[in-house]
């Protein structure tokens, strides 16, 4: 059964559901005020939402500085994991990316975490840089991943 799902930029409102994902699907979750900052402060962010059914689902973050884009993190609800919903997601991202200015993108996954990194490699992300000991929960040293979109 295909998912019907939608997209819209994350509003303050939106924090609490954020966040539910969040601590479902990081061992060192971002903060409430961390989040809201990257709202009301970060004039580089851009947050989307995914939502089904009116439920957000997932979300993404991005800071796009000139021509390149970080993303900062993506989480998808683990009950709705498996069901295409974050390539979706990374799809939306990387058009809105491009649609502001943004040549390049880049992020950081655990060197583990290979669902990911396949996940990413569908894009065209390469692996480029180890940043060792980057993950503070285990010291787990994160591959820094990107693509040129032109």
């Amino acid at each position: 059964m295909e998912t019907t799902f939608s997209f819209r930029m994350m509003s303050i409102e939106d924090i609490d559901q954020v966040m539910v994902i969040e601590h479902e699907s990081f061992t060192i979750p971002w903060s409430r005020e961390s989040f809201y900052n990257e709202l009301v402060q970060n004039q580089f962010a851009v947050y989307l939402v995914l939502e089904v059914e009116d439920r957000i689902v997932g979300y993404c973050g991005v800071w796009i500085v000139i021509d390149e884009a970080h993303i900062t993190n993506i989480a998808i609800l683990p009950e709705y994991r498996g069901r295409k919903l974050g390539e979706a997601l990374m799809r939306k991202v990387i058009e809105v990316a491009k649609e502001k200015g943004a040549n390049t993108m880049t992020l950081e996954v655990r060197m583990t975490n290979i669902i990911a990194q396949s996940l990413y490699r569908k894009f065209g992300f390469q692996g480029g840089a180890i940043r060792k000991n980057y993950y503070t929960d285990n010291h787990e040293d994160a591959l820094v991943m990107w693509v040129n979109f032109k």
